[in-house]
């Protein structure tokens, strides 16, 4: 097996090896403001132990989660009750990412090398499931989907032939075609994405979309301003240099103002300067002054808020105030990926089925 492919492995296994804490809750690292309580997670029973890195938050009360053993799982009430959805005969399938645009609709991702790469729809809740994309270049791993609207989206893949190859949609997930490759910057010698929490590939307002790689000298931030075909290139600022080490997660409140986190992966292993911001679209990246203590996959910006986000990693989850500059621990739990909604909603999920929703 060559290294990539050893990288490519162990990503996907998802060997974190991080301690799992059972309960929720540990007191803030940081007092809240006098009046702001510090949020914490009220974990949800999913009924299932699967690890769950794909999660698309719908509102509140409805939100979808995707997992190993190719296990999709649905609730309408907040939690009260998961439905299986889990499409037929996929349960070799390794789920990464999901986006919902509503509780009906679903586009879900499976990753792996060759045709474990694949993408799948659904229309009516999960009840039945379409498979719109399988991969047949053995050279492709896919990592992360993302959507700009109900209609276009797009996937990503480790590099090919040297750059990260994209594939499109216009009409919802339906049919996928790859994009030229003539707008993206090369790779760098072992750099790939991260399929760890589903944020290695978000987009914001009509045409923007970031990628984030790692495993490379530079951990860097790829920015396009067209729906991915052309991209501009930026160091995040957190360390790399390492098949473990570099951007596992973004989010980005508009256009100028994002947030990344990453770090090491792997248990025991220090993670300095695990999180870093921008205020120009990802141009220039500067690391937090006070970064998260250890390992963050998954960061999503707080409902109704300029300055608040929330990172997770196996060992816990960081509160920011402050746009990313500083963070303090509010939860020890261990989750993957996070997401929020407009009306107020955020959810997490992680191992061993774990899928909580903010108090």
């Amino acid at each position: 097996m060559t290294a990539m492919g050893k990288t490519r492995r162990l990503m996907a296994l998802g060997l974190c090896g991080a301690a799992v804490t059972a309960a929720l809750a540990s007191p803030a690292a940081q007092a809240a403001p006098e009046g702001r309580p510090d949020p914490g997670w009220a974990l949800t029973d999913t009924g299932t132990d699967a690890r769950f890195r794909g999660l698309a938050a719908v509102s509140r009360d409805a939100a979808w989660v995707a997992g190993s053993g190719g296990t999709v799982l649905r609730t309408a009430d907040g939690g009260r009750h998961w439905r299986d959805v889990s499409p037929a005969g996929a349960r070799e399938l390794e789920f990464r990412d999901i986006e919902a645009f509503d509780q009906r609709r679903a586009v879900a991702l499976a990753i792996g090398e060759g045709e474990a790469s694949r993408v799948l729809r659904t229309e009516d809740g999960g009840r039945t499931w379409t498979e719109s994309f399988r991969n047949t270049d053995a050279r492709a791993f896919y990592d992360c989907l993302t959507f700009f609207d109900h209609r276009h989206g797009l996937a990503m893949s480790d590099p090919v032939d040297g750059r990260f190859r994209i594939l499109s949609t216009s009409d919802g997930g339906r049919n996928w075609r790859v994009l030229p490759t003539a707008g993206m910057p090369a790779a760098q010698p072992g750099e790939a994405g991260f399929a760890a929490s589903g944020q290695c590939l978000v987009s914001a307002g009509g045409k923007d979309v970031w990628l984030a790689t790692g495993g490379a000298a530079t951990a860097r931030v790829l920015h396009s301003r067209d729906r991915g075909l052309h991209w501009t290139e930026a160091a995040s600022g957190i360390p790399a240099g390492d098949p473990a080490r570099g951007v596992f997660g973004l989010a980005f409140r508009d256009r100028a103002h994002g947030i990344a986190v990453g770090g090491d992966y792997r248990a025991g292993q220090a993670s300095p300067d695990a999180a870093a911001v921008t205020g120009d679209g990802g141009a220039r990246w500067h690391r937090s002054t006070t970064p998260p203590p250890a390992y963050r996959s998954g960061v999503a910006w707080l409902p109704r808020s300029r300055s608040s986000a929330l990172a997770v990693g196996p060992t816990g989850t960081d509160l920011t105030r402050d746009g990313g500059r500083t963070w303090s621990t509010v939860d020890t739990g261990s989750y993957d990926t996070v997401d929020c909604t407009p009306d107020g909603g955020c959810w997490a999920a992680g191992e061993r089925g774990r899928a909580a929703r903010l108090r």
